[in-house]
Order: C-alpha cells, then structure tokens, then sequence
C-alpha cells in the first residue's frame, strides 16, 4: 500500500492512464498544431459568425465552421526543430523553391549595391505560412517598404511588391538577409522582431497573410544546397552552406 493510504496497483494504474493521456496530448498537439496569435480575431470571428449563422440556417452554420477550421488551419505554427550547426542557412518559409538567382538585396537595408545569390520560395494558400529565423543572430536592421501586390511568383515582385526585410547577423559574422514580401492574395505582412534583438535559428520571426513570397540573400560565398521546384519546410531544410573561408 502506498503511504498515502492509496494502494499500490491503484496508484500505479494512474499513473499508467497519467502517461497515456500525456502521449495523447502529445500527439494532438503534432497533428493539430498551435495556432499564430495572428490569427486568433479572425478564428474568434468566424466563431461568431458560425454561431449567428446557425440560427438562421443550419447549411449556412456548416459553410461559416468548415471556413473557420480553414482559417484556424492557415495560421497554424507547427514546431519546427532546426539544424544546430552556425554555417547553415536554412529556409525561412515553407513553401517551394521559386527561383535561386542572383540580385541586389533590398535598398532600405543599405548595404553595399552588389549583387548576392538569393533564394526565393513561393508560398501557396495551403502552405504554413508563419516565417522563422534562417539562422541564429542579431536583427542589425528592420525596414518595411509598401508597394503593389502583383503575383509573388513573379520575379518583379521582389522589387515591386509590399515587402519587410530583416538584416541579420549571425553568431559566425556573416549578413544573412530575409525578406517578406506580400502577394496578389496577401494584404498584411507581420513582424514580431525588432533591431536589437537576437534570436535563434528556426524561431517563428513573422507571418504574411492569404499567400506570400520569402526571399533570402546569402553570404558571399554560400553553397547553394536546393534546387528549384523543391520543395521547403521552413526552420529545418537547409537551404546554404556558408563558405569555409567566411567563416574562418
């Protein structure tokens, strides 16, 4: 008997059921993953139309819940664990591997005007759409510039679009930049980072909402590890490898 008057087969029976329901907690929260405080109004919203709905009719009940569960999917935050080595560069974004080319990083940063290789990954409407820190370092400088909301597949995007762009950098001395950049769909761009401030790899940084574009201009240097058309899970594909010499 356990000395607290509880007897053995019964404590260690709750305890089994103690484990059991922790594992299922566990699971439910890989397969329904947190939500983006972003997007709480809009779910708390949909709830409410749901409920208001349903007085009225219950098909129109049903549409407005599957539309609530549909936002509520968009801006989920699933956990991500990173690689833990300073020389990689991973994606900022899920998606797929728009187009690897080499361009100017955005002007309001003021870095030097030299082109650098920059990786482009296209987020659809099904896509998480949450961005996260592509290394570990310190934000040197955040700049939001507004513009059109022309398709973020397309490579005039980069230059035309809404965009928010971090400079980062990283723990070894390198600038990684990463840019946000709206799309035709998307209207909001969210940055939750600020100048200053230093944080890990893999870290949830921002998110677009309604389809988006992320580009991320590497060191000089950089070993390109993706290819285009693949496809990127954001915090964990590694997208680069910095250069040996770099980071000596």
């Amino acid at each position: 008997m356990a000395s607290d008057g509880i007897p053995a087969s019964t404590a260690s029976a709750a305890s089994k059921a103690s484990a059991a329901l922790g594992h299922a907690a566990a699971i439910t929260r890989e397969t329904l993953p947190p939500m983006h405080p972003a997007g709480r109004p809009f779910v708390l919203g949909g709830l409410a139309a749901t409920l208001a709905l349903r007085k009225v009719s219950a098909s129109l009940g049903v549409l407005a819940g599957l539309g609530t569960l549909a936002t509520a999917a968009f801006f989920r935050e699933p956990h991500r664990v990173p690689p833990q080595r300073e020389d990689l560069v991973v994606a900022a974004a899920d998606g797929t591997v728009s187009l690897i080319s080499e361009a100017v990083p955005p002007a309001e940063l003021g870095l030097p005007d030299e082109p650098r290789t920059r990786v482009s990954v296209f987020l659809s409407m099904f896509d998480v759409h949450v961005q996260r820190m592509p290394v570990s370092g310190t934000v040197e400088r955040a700049a939001y510039r507004p513009g059109t909301f022309l398709s973020a597949d397309l490579d005039k995007a980069s230059e035309d679009n809404e965009r928010n762009s971090l400079l980062l950098r990283t723990d070894a001395g390198h600038d990684v930049v990463v840019t946000q950049i709206a799309g035709l769909v998307a209207r909001r761009i969210v940055c939750q980072v600020a100048e200053g401030e230093r944080h890990d790899v893999g870290a949830t940084y921002g998110l677009i909402r309604f389809g988006s574009r992320v580009d991320t201009y590497l060191p000089p240097g950089s070993r390109v590890l993706v290819r285009e058309g693949q496809r990127t899970v954001g915090g964990e594909t590694v997208i680069a490898e910095t250069a040996p010499a770099a980071r000596d």
